[in-house]
């Protein structure tokens, strides 16, 4: 079956608008997008400051949420089902996928990355993964779960691997795109989260969420920030050690703080990304008897549990995201790379 549509081509000058057609292989399936969400790796590749595995012109977005429209013959019976894509498609057949690290696999998908994404009206995608979702959305609109896709799914997976539990410090650097559902996340848990930020307006609204205390960082060096956050965790009858420092940021300021902040027998997690060199000092993990990991994505399999907490209201997407018409791609992309994009950009082909 043919599905017909447009899309946005990224190129070297600019978005360009085109008509295709897509006809899903055995494997795949064809989406109806209801909503893409704008993230800031899609902003990165735009402008070149890390390059995408496939080449433009290439379709951005990976934060797809949409209808199943067709289907490959392994996948027909998804036909009508409204769906997450996750953001990294796993092959979930060779030995990284077999021994539980699917989020390396060699032969993942990632949309807007390793082929066309969800800047467009329909995007074909491996079938296998998809997270269905159930009829009633909890007064969602489709389109408004695209972020599930990664903003909510990649901080749940970095909060599940570093094995927080009630009672525990958990601090947050930045709640921006993503760090917004770290906090929520950890909150849900049963932590005491620590919010650190350069903005007051994401920090006063944070602190309705889940935020036990927050931080202005802005203008302070590593020193007096360790001392604002160990008065902050004090505040809380918390330990000074063994806290969980998730680094959300994607700044090297903010990378470097989150280092700089880790405790005795502390655990850092990297969830942001920047290109950029940090400095650093490594033996920190040794000194402190700590442990650091970074986290790329969310597994297939926990998406479940994620569309569970957010359907269940224990985690609110609905203050952080705005909606905007696919044609305003272009202005949309110059915003966020400006800085100026409070919540997170979802882009609708056409309303549900």
């Amino acid at each position: 079956m043919l599905a017909h549509g447009f899309a946005f081509h990224a190129t070297a000058t600019g978005f360009r608008l085109a008509e295709y057609e897509l006809a899903p292989g055995a494997a795949e399936v064809v989406v109806r997008v209801a909503g893409c969400g704008l993230c800031h790796t899609d902003v990165g590749f735009y402008y070149g400051d890390v390059a995408p595995r496939a080449p433009l012109p290439l379709v951005l977005g990976h934060e797809i949420a949409g209808t199943v429209v067709a289907a490959g013959s392994r996948h027909e019976a998804l036909i009508g089902q409204r769906v997450v894509v996750p953001s990294v498609v796993p092959c979930g057949e060779c030995e990284r996928c077999r021994a539980g690290a699917e989020n390396t696999c060699a032969r993942q998908f990632m949309p807007g990355n390793d082929g066309h994404g969800g800047f467009a009206d329909h995007v074909k995608v491996p079938g296998a993964g998809l997270a269905l979702l159930p009829d009633d959305l909890a007064g969602y609109q489709l389109h408004e779960l695209s972020v599930i896709a990664d903003a909510v799914t990649t901080p749940y997976q970095a909060v599940l691997r570093s094995g927080l539990k009630q009672g525990d410090v958990a601090i947050v650097v930045g709640v921006g795109g993503i760090g917004t559902y770290a906090v929520q996340l950890a909150a849900a848990r049963g932590a005491r989260v620590v919010a650190l930020d350069i903005d007051d307006a994401k920090l006063q609204r944070i602190r309705a969420l889940g935020a036990a205390e927050t931080i202005n960082v802005k203008g302070m060096d590593a020193k007096s920030a360790r001392k604002a956050v160990r008065k902050a965790v004090t505040d809380l009858d918390a330990p000074d050690f063994g806290w969980t420092i998730f680094e959300m940021s994607g700044s090297p300021a903010g990378q470097e703080l989150a280092w700089a902040l880790i405790p005795p027998a502390g655990t850092l997690a990297v969830v942001g990304f920047t290109p950029k060199p940090l400095n650093i000092k490594l033996s920190s993990l040794m000194a402190f008897d700590a442990a650091a990991f970074g986290n790329w994505g969310c597994a297939p399999r926990h998406y479940p549990a994620v569309i569970e907490l957010v359907l269940n209201g224990k985690v609110n997407l609905r203050p952080f995201i705005r909606s905007y018409p696919l044609e305003q791609i272009g202005e949309l992309f110059e915003a966020a790379h400006a800085g100026k994009l409070v919540e997170r950009a979802i882009l609708q082909p056409q309303q549900e």
